[in-house]
């Protein structure tokens, strides 16, 4: 009985623990802000027209592609908290060193508070998104019941990294840096300002198949689908091997298990290294 008491308190602290760095994450983002939580929303849309007036109306990207340009805003916003979510989570160790060096708690919860506020983000950006869609008359089927498949896959692929990243990050700092350039080269490797059919036309649809292998972009497409047109690629629309359709769902769940078990295992030198 003793065993159980002593689990349930250290449950209940580290839910308070973690119910007080989201709130105190959430409002430190903001401080100092005239807009203050209006950032959460604007920052995607303000990112949304520049790229729409550039990429849709100047260069023509999506044309004769169904709501193309509500499928370019799902796609930011989606990849706006994947960004977020992993650029936070990387440094979320390091940045609460003088907690971690005074109390005694399980270590995951800063990276778990810190991936939550970025997913509170995230469904507030979706609400605008369901505005849009509204506008834009998209005409909602029954496959918007799977689009929390999505959200759920990459919430745990972004908390996965999260987890990965915060544990080097903290002895090795040079790893920042190299993931801010990997996103910048991955964001161009998501068919995200650019619809998949555009790559098949011009390029290749075996170069179309290669990049849905990778877990952000088989999420975007899938949500779009669900979500949007069931005319957008997929990758088990495109690619008819069921085992290489796998892969990217595979991919989020090996990336998903290697980083718990690194986290676990460098977490006991956290308190020495940050």
């Amino acid at each position: 009985m003793e065993t159980i008491k002593t689990i349930k308190k250290r449950y209940s602290y580290a839910s308070i623990l973690f119910k007080q760095l989201v709130i105190t994450e959430f409002k430190l983002r903001y401080q100092g802000s005239v807009l203050g939580y209006l950032w959460s929303l604007l920052k995607p849309l303000l990112l949304f027209t520049v790229m729409y007036i550039v990429f849709v109306r100047f260069l023509r990207f999506g044309e004769g592609v169904e709501h193309f340009a509500v499928s370019l805003l799902l796609g930011i916003v989606l990849w706006s908290f994947f960004t977020e979510a992993t650029s936070m989570g990387m440094r979320a160790i390091a940045d609460r060193g003088d907690i971690i060096r005074k109390i005694n708690f399980p270590k995951y919860i800063i990276i778990i508070a810190s991936t939550t506020s970025a997913f509170i983000n995230l469904l507030l950006n979706l609400l605008v998104v369901l505005v849009f869609i509204i506008i834009n008359g998209v005409d909602i089927q029954w496959t918007i019941l799977l689009l929390p498949l999505s959200i759920l896959q990459i919430y745990i692929l972004a908390l996965a990294i999260a987890f990965l990243l915060s544990a080097i990050y903290v002895k090795y700092r040079d790893i920042g840096h190299l993931w801010e350039v990997f996103l910048q080269g991955l964001f161009y490797a998501t068919p995200i300002i650019y619809p998949l059919a555009l790559l098949i036309d011009n390029a290749s649809i075996v170069v179309a198949k290669v990049l849905l292998l990778s877990p952000p972009a088989q999420i975007i497409q899938d949500a779009r689908y669900s979500t949007i047109s069931q005319s957008t690629g997929t990758t088990f629309g495109l690619i008819d091997n069921v085992f290489i359709a796998l892969i990217p769902y595979l991919a989020t769940l090996a990336i998903g298990v290697f980083a718990v078990f690194y986290f676990r295992k460098r977490q006991k030198y956290f308190a020495e290294q940050v």
